[in-house]
């Protein structure tokens, strides 16, 4: 007996672990599903919203030369696909003017290009605090944060949000 435990005690440390590793069971976590996003463009989905708007409602601030041509601009960008140089000139217009909601809008639609979905909801909620609240913007707005619900996983987020496109609409009156 002593002969054996002598024998035994230099592999103690490769057993021990051995044996303790049998009494844990490994369990690997699963990795999570992906929950299916949606496979548009998002930014036409959200242009689409606001084209749709057939409000009386439609505000067309009066701008200053400087941002007029740093909005064309960054539209020439985000055409060719620079969306990061088209996000820095409406960044610099925004600084020019900095609660012009169609800018928030404008900027929030760049940052879903530029896959900054929080900078997006927020921007588009922005903008539609300081803008009409009804209209063409007011539909891009909610639609924004509509699409930005859907890419977070939030049925109930995105369905409140459409309710919300819904108010956005201002009949006219009917003239015969």
């Amino acid at each position: 007996m002593k002969l054996s435990l002598r024998f035994m005690r230099p592999l103690l440390p490769l057993i021990a672990p051995a044996l303790l590793a049998g009494c844990f069971q490994s369990v690997q976590p699963t990795p999570p599903v992906a929950a299916a996003r949606p496979n548009y463009d998002l930014v036409a989905a959200i242009r689409a919203a606001g084209e749709r708007e057939k409000s009386i409602i439609d505000v067309s601030p009066l701008r200053e030369p400087a941002v007029t041509a740093l909005q064309d601009a960054a539209a020439a960008d985000e055409r060719a696909g620079r969306y990061a140089d088209a996000a820095a000139k409406l960044d610099q217009a925004l600084k020019l003017s900095p609660e012009s909601p169609d800018l928030l809008q404008e900027r929030a639609e760049l940052a879903v290009r530029l896959r900054d979905f929080a900078a997006a909801e927020r921007l588009a909620h922005q903008s539609w605090t300081l803008g009409p609240q009804l209209g063409p913007l007011c539909a891009r707005n909610w639609q924004t944060i509509v699409e930005m619900r859907l890419q977070a996983d939030d049925a109930a987020g995105a369905a409140s949000a459409r309710k919300w496109v819904q108010t956005c609409h201002k009949a006219g009156i009917n003239r015969y």
